[in-house]
């Protein structure tokens, strides 16, 4: 079963990254990401099944609406070919039991760092669920790493919440979100204590080299120069899941 398996996972991953698509463009708006027909930003006409295909709609297209003939974003192809990468690293990293969870997890991450990347907000609907199926994923492993991943979450939640206290009275104004501090307890969920330290050392490097990017690297970001949290822990959530803390064996 393990080929199907395989084989499953690749060609369900274009389908999902076109729904993580749908999802991040549309729940930030609070527009219903399930039913409601797909159209032409352009022209306004309502898109078909031949429309639909992941990557190959698009490629077939040559990037242009089939009605109007206007250039279409790249974004859909981008996250289906994201999300096809996702399940590529899962087959090349995890054994076939954590195949499907870390894919779920891979996919989660990439449709939360890019909402966070463009609204400043990570959705409580797509991360409370992420913790609990961290701590499922951890019991199905045995007692001692639900207990560490149930430590994890408490230690990440916690933690951050207390930097972003101390920042707001130091500072007189939020430095972190609550949405940062719940990805953090999913990371510490997944990952258990032990990677906490490294999802956020990870974490805060990708959102520097990401505030350097946002200033389109025109020089030092300053203090007070906004940067999205999440993608940084995303990133780092998902390396040491993959690769395991390297400095302490949770």
């Amino acid at each position: 079963m393990e080929p199907i398996s395989a084989l499953a996972l690749l060609a369900a991953s274009p389908f999902v990254g076109s729904f993580l698509g749908t999802l991040i463009l549309r729940l930030p708006a609070d527009r219903p990401v399930v039913g409601g027909r797909s159209q032409c930003d352009a022209c306004g006409e309502r898109l078909g099944v031949r429309d639909l295909v992941p990557l190959l709609s698009w490629a077939t297209a040559r990037g242009r609406c089939r009605h109007c003939g206007t250039a279409l974003s790249p974004f859909y192809p981008a996250i289906e070919l994201a999300a096809v990468a996702v399940a590529a690293w899962c087959l090349a990293i995890f054994p076939p039991e954590l195949l499907w969870p870390s894919a779920l997890l891979g996919w989660t991450l990439l449709a939360l760092a890019e909402i966070d990347r463009r609204h400043f907000w990570l959705p409580d609907r797509l991360v409370l669920p992420l913790i609990a199926f961290g701590l499922v994923v951890r019991g199905w492993q045995g007692s001692e790493p639900l207990i560490t991943g149930s430590i994890g979450a408490a230690a990440g939640y916690l933690s951050l919440s207390l930097i972003d206290w101390t920042y707001r009275r130091l500072r007189g104004r939020p430095g972190l979100g609550q949405g940062d501090a719940k990805l953090f307890a999913a990371a510490g969920a997944w990952s258990g204590w032990a990677g906490l330290p490294e999802i956020l050392l990870i974490g805060a490097f990708a959102s520097i080299l990401l505030a350097f990017l946002r200033t389109g690297g025109r020089g030092v970001p300053s203090a007070d120069t906004a940067v999205p949290f999440g993608p940084g822990l995303a990133v780092g959530t998902w390396l040491v899941w993959s690769f395991g803390p390297v400095f302490i064996s949770a």
